[in-house]
This record gives structure tokens, sequence and C-alpha cells, in this order.
């Protein structure tokens, strides 16, 4: 059985999906937002989706933003680690909230903890972020998307 390429077939809905991600990503920077925050974000979801292809994508762009290589080697154990600052840690929780969607409590509980770090726009488009790479991530892994891996 063929798989279908979502990025392809249709590709005005992927194209449409791009200039979301596009105007989303302007947002953010309009609001104020980091783009090593908005990249932690990216490869925390990404991981937590098992997307190897976003995580091939955002692990580099990660690093181009300034993140360094220990905190995106001990990103998934991010919770026990003193490294990451209180707004990045509200960020994170609320990615896995959004991303995992089991605990409508804790949903609650992560967006009033980053509404303390965030202003309403920033949460705005850190939630759009989110939501975004969690379309991307499934995109992706339905479409058995590969990344090249050089040794």
């Amino acid at each position: 059985m063929a798989v279908p390429q979502l990025d392809r077939t249709p590709r005005e809905v992927y194209k449409r999906l791009v200039r979301t991600a596009v105007a989303s990503r302007e947002a953010s920077g309009e609001a104020g937002l980091e783009e090593s925050l908005l990249e932690l974000v990216n490869v925390r979801v990404s991981q937590i989706n098992g997307c190897a292809a976003c995580l091939a994508t955002h692990v580099p762009a990660a690093r181009k933003a300034g993140v360094s290589r220990e905190r995106l080697d001990l990103l998934s154990a991010w919770r026990e680690l003193d490294d990451f600052g209180e707004p990045e840690r509200a960020a994170l929780r609320l990615a896995e909230a959004l991303t995992r969607l089991d605990d409508s409590d804790e949903r609650m509980a992560a967006l009033a903890a980053a509404a303390e770090h965030f202003s309403d726009e920033q949460l705005a488009a850190l939630e759009w972020t989110i939501v975004l790479i969690n379309a991307f991530n499934r995109v992706s892994v339905a479409s058995h998307h590969q990344p090249t891996i050089d040794d």
C-alpha cells in the first residue's frame, strides 16, 4: 500500500499550513517571544510525538537560535533540571499539556502557569506554535517522512 504524502496531496492544503506557520512565527516575533524558546517547544513536542523528520529540522534550528547541545540533549528531562528558567519551564509544561491532551486539569494548570510569565499576546502566539508543530508532526508521521541522516 502506498502511503499518502500529505505535504504533496493535496498540495494546496499543505501550502496553507506552511503559510499559517509563517504567520504564527511572525506573530511570535512581534509578541517578543525568543526564537530559542520557540525551538525548545518545537523540539519537545516533536520528541513526544516521535517525529524524526521534525526533530531533524528543529534540533539544528534550536542550536542556531542559541540553545546549547547540552540543553537539547537533556530536554526530555527538563522537569528534573535547574538549567531551564521559569518561563521556559512554563512553556514546556504548556507544550506537553497541549500535545498529550489527556488531562484537562493539567492543561488549565499549565495555561495558568504560563500566564504568569507571558502576556496574553505571547501566550496566544506560544499556543499557536504548539498547535502548529503538532500539526506538522502529524503530517510527517502520517506520511512516514524520514530525515536524511549523515554519518
